[in-house]
């Protein structure tokens, strides 16, 4: 799944999260959802492709086992800086993002077997063509149907963002203006 596909999941899994409880999400849990949301492949795409360090670009990152350990983590250090909301928020995007990586044939086949970077390193990951870049990745991948199905996720998490309020792009923004005035 794309950057994007990642990000679309975990905010609308997200505000379901906090609906529930009548509220809409807020700036640093979104910020940080969206930390959540990328991180397995920001430590397991360079690793691999970039520095040949990993076998594959979703192992290390996106094994439950190192999630097992992640989590908890987060939780507890998000509870000492006095920011619990962050912790959920970073859970939702680490886990569904763990979860969109799984691929259509796994539902549509029943095939179990494109389900092993999961447990990695107990099981190796399934078998896929690593680019030998980042760049090489997302000038390999084309549009199909599995493209245009996260497309219109992000849609969707558009338009639920936005009358959301569009949490996060405050913080954002005034990070980005207080880096530029920052600037020589």
């Amino acid at each position: 799944m794309w950057p994007w596909g990642h990000l679309a999941v975990a905010y609308l899994l997200y505000t379901i999260y906090t609906h529930r409880d009548g509220r809409r999400p807020r700036a640093l849990p979104v910020v940080v959802l969206t930390i959540g949301s990328q991180f397995p492949d920001l430590i397991d795409k360079p690793l691999a492709w970039s520095f040949g360090v990993l076998p594959g670009g979703r192992t290390f990152a996106h094994s439950v086992f190192f999630a097992a350990l992640l989590l908890p983590t987060v939780a507890l250090l998000a509870h000492r800086v006095d920011r619990a909301a962050i912790g959920p928020a970073f859970a939702i995007g680490h886990l569904s993002h763990l979860l969109s990586d799984i691929p259509p044939s796994v539902l549509l086949l029943q095939d179990l077997s494109a389900t092993t970077f999961l447990f990695w390193p107990v099981f190796e990951p399934p078998a896929y063509h690593s680019p030998g870049s980042i760049l090489d990745g997302f000038l390999r991948y084309s549009m199909g149907w599995y493209e245009g199905v996260q497309l219109g996720l992000v849609l969707v998490a558009l338009v639920v963002w936005y009358r959301d309020g569009t949490p996060g792009l405050g913080a954002v923004r005034r990070g980005l203006e207080h880096t530029v005035s920052k600037t020589p």
